[in-house]
């Protein structure tokens, strides 16, 4: 089996683009290539990461990459979709690609185009179990039950879920690629007003990700082609999990597939558990879904994931950073770029590069990635 090294990252900002999806993607994918100081011409393979959903007029999109560059053309390329997970179901497919001996260098990109969409609430819903779910007029109403179900089992946590917002948000403020960039206070958050009302259930506005424009590329390849050594990050281990899509099947009060993913992830990576960990970029779609996280990843007990806010274990400063980079909350979440995203901004951190959001002696990192209400759950483990 061969070693699977992230060398290259492209990003553009996160954010209501009025460039359209072709050029967002292009940009990145040059941007990973220079990075990578990767000719294209060495690319074997390409992995896109697209949910679509009829959120941009240009539905089959794979093609397009090659418009990149023309050392691109004619080259294999795969386009996954796994909800909001696609970025990162695209990321594994990559590193299994290499990891197996089929390719020896590969381009990875992810993109996707919502602000100009009139209806993206409705295909965002599409990613439910519509046979039961098509209640749910939108995926904020969807994670607004998951919220009542925990707080039926747990108790009320808005206060939680208010400094994961307030946390994210002075993140982001440290990432120029990040779509809100506004240093809000947790009693903003936590309070309801004009400039937060309530969303669906208990979420308010500032527990929901934003609708966001954007693209992210990753060169990944064995470590005999990485072109600049200083750049390597290893996978040291990836693993996916896929739970019962109607939520009828499953107890929405844990992320049992997260639990899961994660816990394998650290059996392959031949790590203890989350405090081998340094830091963590996770899929905060919703605040709730970050707090939940913390109890799946094993940093608490059930129903006591706002101990790791009190305690400020997952603070730029704790013991376990999560979401350097400001999450989905702040910096953004173009759906199928998504994936892509996290593991750039953990490939930064792990390099040296992330500049204001720079971590001090940081080795090894996770990222989780979820498709749906806790349904496609991908987690990679990087490290130096």
């Amino acid at each position: 089996m061969f070693e699977a090294i992230l060398s290259g990252v492209g990003h553009t900002p996160f954010r209501a683009h009025e460039d359209s999806l072709e050029t967002l993607l292009t940009a990145a994918v040059r941007e990973a290539l220079d990075d990578a100081q990767t000719p294209a011409s060495e690319i074997d393979e390409v992995f896109l990461g697209h949910f679509g959903a009829g959120m941009d007029p240009q539905g089959f999109i794979s093609s397009l990459v090659l418009n990149a560059d023309p050392g691109l053309h004619l080259k294999p390329v795969h386009r996954l979709e796994n909800a909001c997970a696609s970025g990162s179901a695209a990321v594994h497919a990559a590193v299994r690609s290499v990891m197996s001996g089929q390719s020896r260098c590969v381009l990875v990109a992810g993109v996707e185009k919502m602000s100009a969409c009139d209806h993206v609430g409705q295909a965002l819903a599409t990613a439910s179990y519509r046979a039961e779910e098509a209640r749910y007029d939108s995926f904020a109403a969807l994670f607004g039950e998951i919220t009542e179900q925990y707080f039926g089992r747990f108790g009320n946590q808005e206060n939680a879920m208010a400094q994961i917002a307030a946390k994210n948000h002075r993140n982001g403020l440290d990432n120029p690629l990040a779509q809100l960039r506004k240093d809000l206070s947790g009693d903003f958050c936590a309070t309801v007003s004009e400039k937060n009302p309530r969303v669906a259930g208990a979420l308010k506005r500032t527990d929901c990700s934003p609708v966001s424009d954007g693209a992210a590329a990753l060169v990944i390849s064995r470590p005999e082609n990485v072109q600049s050594p200083s750049k390597s990050v290893r996978f040291r281990a990836i693993a996916q999990v896929s739970d019962y899509l109607p939520i009828s099947r499953r107890d929405l009060s844990e992320l049992r597939g997260c639990r899961e993913a994660w816990n394998l992830a650290f059996r392959r990576a031949e790590l203890a558990g989350v405090s081998d960990l340094h830091f963590v970029e996770t899929h905060d779609c919703f605040t709730i879904a970050e707090l939940m996280q913390y109890e799946a990843m094993g940093l608490a007990k059930p129903g006591q994931g706002y101990k790791a806010l009190q305690e400020g274990w997952v603070m730029a400063d704790g013991k376990l950073p999560v979401n350097r980079s400001g999450g989905l909350k702040a910096k953004g979440h173009p759906i199928g770029a998504t994936g892509v995203s996290m593991h750039a901004m953990a490939a930064l951190q792990l390099q040296g590069r992330a500049n204001a959001m720079q971590l001090n002696n940081v080795s090894v990192g996770g990222v989780f990635n979820m498709g749906g209400s806790g349904v496609a759950n991908y987690v990679s483990i990087l490290s130096l």
